[in-house]
């Protein structure tokens, strides 16, 4: 059974820094592709950004890159996104999502986590 695991979400400030963590269970994830996504309040989902079975890197969201990155251990079963430089408009719930049909990154994978609160405010 595919289980995916956010955590590490929180209050911080403007310009501060915070790290998620998905923890993967029922599967081996560096076989494929995890991304995260994000949803804001009143807002739709987006794709943040995704790292492939191959370790490629797809910014799905111009607005981070430069602040956000994604990496993998593999031997933790875990995929991680660090945030830095935070600002008041990265305030979301972060989802990561994968789908065992795919080695590379999907816009729309079929098993998601539960998601963590990120909440950036002075």
């Amino acid at each position: 059974q595919v289980q995916l695991v956010e955590s590490g979400g929180g209050l911080v400030q403007p310009g501060g820094s915070l790290r998620l963590s998905c923890a993967a269970s029922g599967f081996t994830l560096n076989y494929y592709g995890i991304g995260w996504f994000r949803q804001a309040p009143g807002k739709e989902r987006e794709g943040v950004l995704c790292i492939s079975s191959s370790e490629d890197i797809t910014y799905y969201s111009d607005s981070v890159k430069g602040r956000f990155t994604i990496s993998r251990d593999n031997a933790k079963n875990t995929v991680y996104l660090q945030m830095n430089s935070l600002k008041p408009e990265d305030t979301a719930v972060y989802y990561c999502a994968t789908d065992l049909r795919y080695s590379d990154c999907h816009r729309r994978p079929r098993s998601w986590g539960q998601g963590t609160q990120v909440t950036v405010s002075s």
